[in-house]
Formats: structure tokens, C-alpha cells, sequence
């Protein structure tokens, strides 16, 4: 049997790697402007919210099925977890998400270059985490 805190690293290590399949779609179509931004805005909010559960599973913090960014947040902070900015940040990212993406068409425009910095730099913060030996 293994220990709790292995099990808990290995959600983390998945949800990190299931993000970098939407950052890679993101790097991939970021600049192509014949994709539409809710393609775009999807795939940036998908990979914030599957870093920051990421983060919560490696804090030992079972990740809720939300896809509510800010409320990942928050339960970071109360996991005495500091996001980025960024992090906070993305909440702008939420007419993207699963839940609204299917009940209006958006009239917004998305700021591209911010939602790649956004994921870009939540991988970061992430990554370093992910970097610190496990006690």
C-alpha cells in the first residue's frame, strides 16, 4: 500500500500533466487569429484550473470538481498556499470556462497574449512546488 502523501504527489503530477496537453494547444494556436477566442479562452482557463488542482493535491488538498478559479484560490490560501498573481488574476478567464462556454455566444474579445501569460506564469509557481522535497 502506498503512503497517502505519494498518492497525493501522483494527483498532483497528473493534473499538472493533463494541463500541459491544454497549454500545448494553446501554444499551438495562440497567434492563428482564423481560431476563435472561445477556443483560445477554453484551453487557457482549463489549464489555470488543472495547474491550481495541481497545487491543491500537492498540498494535500483533495481538488474539488469545480471550475470555479477563484473559489481554487481560496482554497489555496486556506491551504496556506500563496498563487501568483496571475492565479488571481484569472479569474478573467471565466466566460471561457465549461460551464458558460455552451450558454452564450460572447461578445468579449479575448486578450490573448494576457491568458498565455496567465498559464505561463501559474506553470511557473507550480513547477517550483512541484520542485520542493516532499516532507
Amino acid at each position: 500500500m502506498s503512503s497517502p502523501k505519494r498518492d497525493v504527489r501522483d494527483l498532483a503530477a497528473r493534473f499538472a500533466l493533463k494541463a500541459r496537453s491544454d497549454e500545448i494547444t494553446l501554444e499551438k494556436l495562440v497567434d492563428d487569429h482564423d481560431v476563435p477566442d472561445d477556443v483560445i479562452g477554453f484551453h487557457a482557463q482549463q489549464a489555470v484550473e488543472k495547474l491550481l488542482k495541481a497545487a491543491l493535491a500537492n498540498a494535500g488538498v483533495p481538488p474539488p470538481r469545480v471550475h470555479d478559479l477563484g473559489r481554487l484560490v481560496a482554497l489555496l490560501d486556506e491551504a496556506g498556499l500563496a498563487p501568483p498573481e496571475a492565479a488571481r488574476d484569472a479569474r478573467r478567464l471565466a466566460p471561457w470556462a465549461v460551464e458558460f462556454r455552451y450558454e452564450d455566444i460572447l461578445d468579449e474579445r479575448l486578450d490573448r497574449k494576457a491568458a498565455s501569460e496567465t498559464v505561463a506564469q501559474v506553470r511557473a509557481w507550480l513547477d517550483q512546488l512541484l520542485d520542493q522535497p516532499s516532507t
